[in-house]
């Protein structure tokens, strides 16, 4: 690697240290076990992300209960009988993941699934059936998940159903798989409902614009009406009951212009009792005079967006967070009862009071939609700054305020970061969703460019510094930038970027093929439209990419294989204009393991230095 002594942007001793951003959190995703007692979270062992347990009200013995040395664990759920933790992990980011169980007090890790090949997922729990939950596995067929019910005391696992071809499966409140989505042929979706033991019949079928945004979520206490979120007959998808035996629907919440976001139900009542809607900032509405006096009292606690990420049985303890686009997510254990919080922690002490401002916006772009996103400055000076597109992946999700430790990073280096949620961005309702279709490389492309402009025509940016960087769809952004839009640009960098959409549709995991027709609706067919996918992928225009460009690959990505990257790397040092290239044998789609995220941005932050002037921290520091 080139030296880094002597450049003269370099900010050691101003900059935040890359690790403070991009190492191991000190504490996420906290829990209360469903009997109230225990609280859970995961924090570093070791050097790794393991699951920590203590008993509420007892401050002092906090201890890991896992001991994983590899990738860590993100993600992990409380077993029914608060007894255990279930957690997935798989092997090098392939994502065929196995389900472990921990038990809370002797610390003994059980591999519940330790099936090769195969994928699990854990389908459904019931906090009032303590002795067993719903696993799916794609053992017998790789395309769909049967359903297994697992005792997680013993470790016993029998089939409970052979998978009919369904999607998004839902159980009732005594662990009765009764409905799910059928994928069907011209892209919509179907969901599917049945009695116990009987035939799947339809319940509501939408079109294609209304797939993404169609989701059964789960059934009410007599299994009588299905919850789901559907923009059906609306632009902006709501949240309604459907009777399962007359169809009949009944509106919970909606809004005329954002989507539902996450939907918050009572275990004991089967009642949805708050609903979210991501706006500029998260917007989060009570469905009941007494969750808006907790609402009310909360309010007062901290001026974070409002989570509630976690709840006890009885509904009386909640673990809330409140989350901070410039400064770490706050979490607080709160009794409903005597409206008392007790702080529990945050995730990323170290960075309160050193990031900047994140400032939503909104301009028009060039055929008159309306399109979002959020800018984060550099502290100081706010005209004629080098800038970076951050483009984010999906591309069916979106960017929200919150800490985003890539765009802070930049802003850090001296860079005015732009995130864009262009049309195909989900959030924003089906229109907008949809106004995406087939459009990669297309007016998805000009959204970014039109907030260039914007960013420009402000006087925020100088148009002749200005770089993208993205992963997976972002990924696919950069390249195509350097493709397409060469001039606009300085330089790119890719993470797991797919160069081919043909050969990316034809390599997609098995467990995806039931939403084929949907992919394909959205992107393009590689068995009818070859020639138009080709024209989208910027591995066919090869020729046109002169830009420097930094790519990034997880050896095991299954969603973007490493073929994606390898090809065009091989095209482009075949045309005389090699990138720099980045192969991660033991990570998959994105960088897991803080010790390769922190060698990527550090090489990344010096590729950006040399081709947009912005600051750096040697790797030395």
């Amino acid at each position: 690697m080139t030296s880094t002594a002597q450049h003269p942007k370099m900010g050691a001793g101003s900059v935040i240290p890359r690790v403070d951003l991009f190492g191991n959190p000190e504490h996420i995703t906290p829990s209360i076990s469903p009997d109230g007692r225990w609280l859970a979270w995961v924090a570093p062992h070791e050097g790794v992300l393991n699951v920590w347990v203590r008993q509420v009200g007892a401050d002092d013995d906090a201890r890991p209960v896992t001991a994983d040395r590899d990738r860590g664990i993100r993600e992990y759920m409380w077993a029914p009988d608060s007894g255990h933790i279930l957690y997935l992990r798989d092997r090098g980011g392939d994502e065929n993941s196995r389900l472990y169980a921990v038990s809370v007090r002797s610390g003994e890790v059980r591999d519940l699934t330790p099936f090769d090949g195969v994928k699990a997922v854990l389908l459904a729990q019931e906090l009032q059936i303590t002795d067993r939950v719903l696993v799916g596995l794609n053992k017998n067929n790789p395309r769909l998940h049967d359903v297994y019910e697992l005792h997680v005391a013993t470790g016993d696992l029998v089939k409970i159903l052979d998978n009919p071809g369904l999607l998004c499966l839902v159980a009732d409140s005594r662990l009765d798989v009764r409905a799910g989505v059928r994928s069907d042929q011209d892209g919509g979706r179907t969901i599917m409902v049945r009695e116990v033991g009987g035939e799947w019949r339809p319940l509501l079928t939408v079109d294609q614009i209304d797939a993404l945004s169609t989701v059964p979520l789960g059934f009410d206490g007599d299994g009588r009406r299905l919850l789901v979120k559907t923009s059906a007959d609306v632009n902006a998808m709501r949240l309604i009951w459907i009777d399962v035996e007359s169809g009949e629907q009944e509106v919970v919440a909606e809004d005329p212009t954002y989507d539902v976001g996450s939907v918050f139900v009572d275990d004991s009542t089967k009642q949805p009792v708050l609903v979210s809607f991501q706006r500029e900032r998260l917007h989060t509405q009570a469905l009941t005079r007494e969750i808006q006096r907790d609402l009310d009292e909360l309010a007062a606690l901290d001026d974070g967006d409002l989570h509630v990420v976690s709840a006890d049985r009885a509904n009386r303890t909640w673990v809330v967070s409140y989350v901070h686009a410039d400064g770490p997510t706050a979490s607080y254990v709160y009794d409903r009862v005597t409206s008392r919080a007790e702080f529990l922690f945050h995730d990323r002490p170290c960075l309160a009071g050193r990031l900047n401002d994140v400032k939503p916006f909104s301009f028009t772009a060039r055929d008159g939609l309306e399109i979002h996103g959020y800018l984060t400055f550099p502290a100081g000076n706010a005209e004629k700054l080098p800038a970076v597109l951050l483009v984010h992946g999906g591309p069916w999700v979106r960017d929200t305020w919150r800490l985003n430790p890539g765009a802070q990073w930049l802003a850090d280096r001296g860079y005015l970061c732009i995130q864009v949620n262009f049309r195909g961005s989900t959030g924003y309702g089906k229109a907008f969703t949809a106004a995406g279709d087939r459009e990669w490389g297309g007016k998805m492309h000009d959204d970014l460019l039109d907030a260039i402009a914007f960013a420009v025509e402000s006087g925020y940016a100088d148009p002749d510094r200005i770089g993208i960087y993205g992963g997976s769809y972002g990924g696919y952004a950069a390249l195509a930038a350097a493709a397409f839009t060469a001039e606009k640009f300085r330089c790119a960098i890719s993470v797991c970027g797919p160069s081919n959409l043909e050969t990316l549709l034809r390599a997609i995991p098995p467990y995806f093929t039931p939403m084929l027709a949907q992919i394909y609706a959205q992107v393009g067919n590689p068995d009818t439209e070859p020639e138009f996918l080709r024209s989208r992928s910027p591995y066919f225009h090869a020729d046109s990419m002169t830009l420097p460009m930094l790519i990034a690959q997880g050896a095991n990505d299954v969603r973007v294989p490493q073929a994606e990257s390898d090809q065009i790397v091989a095209q482009l040092r075949a045309n005389g204009v090699p990138p720099e290239y980045m192969l991660f044998k033991d990570e998959g789609h994105g960088l897991e393991k803080p010790a390769n995220r922190l060698t990527f941005y550090a090489r990344a932050e010096w590729f950006l230095a040399q081709h947009l002037d912005g600051q750096y921290e040697p790797e030395s520091a």
